[in-house]
């Protein structure tokens, strides 16, 4: 394990974990392709599972009273049939034709919402949330990318930033948890994807003590542009990953 790539996944983990924990969501896209340069999808991919289970966890013990209980549980709920769904598309589906559909659809969401007073509501809005939450089962399933459909469904709840946060690490704790016991009982829990676990957490707690005191100073508008800019990355990162895959 030279130290070279140790500083290097570590450095890729705090700034994946910076960004999760100033916006809530959105490190997988960073963490997984730039980790996969250095060390073993197999490893980098059970470790980002890992650093998941931690950061939501730290985040809901310290903002538990933020968490949207109703909305993280419904979220869920509708997300548990979208899963197999999700893989059936990674088994048989056409990765480019999806991720680039995908990209647009999140592209011309970010932007409409940007430029224009898009649709919000005030309380739980059971069509979106079942909608939002078995997409972000299948993107799931299919990619590991859960957050998009819940950052949308968070903005258009007009969550405060702290809500915000707290709410969708509220999902991704049981979630993760859940993925990184399949990758346990597949033998991918091994003593490589320890050891970078451990090596990581003091950037791990830097990152998120720093992302919650960003989070912290984020107005609603000022937060909700970061998410929509947030959105349109990715979906330009899923347009261009269709293309170079």
């Amino acid at each position: 394990m030279p130290v070279s790539v140790v500083a290097y996944v570590v450095g890729v983990i705090f700034v994946a974990t910076l960004i999760r924990s100033t916006l809530g969501f959105g490190e997988a896209l960073v963490a997984v392709p730039l980790l996969a340069i250095r060390i073993p999808i197999v490893v980098a991919a059970p470790l980002v599972v890992a650093i998941s289970v931690m950061v939501a966890a730290v985040v809901v013990v310290q903002d538990w009273r933020h968490v949207e209980l109703r909305s993280a549980s419904g979220l869920t709920f509708w997300a548990l049939p979208g899963i197999p769904l999700g893989l059936l598309l990674l088994a048989k589906g056409n990765e480019h034709a999806l991720k680039s559909i995908l990209g647009a659809i999140i592209i011309c969401f970010s932007i409409y919402s940007l430029t224009s007073d898009a649709k919000r509501f005030r309380r739980d809005h059971w069509g979106w949330l079942a909608g939002c939450g078995f997409l972000s089962g299948v993107l799931g399933g299919a990619y590991g990318m859960n957050g998009p459909p819940l950052a949308v469904y968070g903005a258009l709840h007009q969550w405060s930033p702290r809500h915000f946060r707290a709410t969708l690490q509220g999902y991704f704790l049981s979630a993760s948890l859940a993925g990184l016991v399949g990758y346990f009982f597949l033998g991918l829990w091994g003593a490589t994807v320890r050891r970078y676990f451990l090596l990581s957490l003091p950037a791990v707690v830097i990152a998120i003590l720093i992302g919650r005191a960003i989070n912290a100073r984020l107005k609603g508008n000022s937060f909700l542009r970061l998410v929509y800019i947030a959105l349109a990355a990715i979906g330009a990162v899923l347009i261009v990953q269709a293309f170079i895959a």
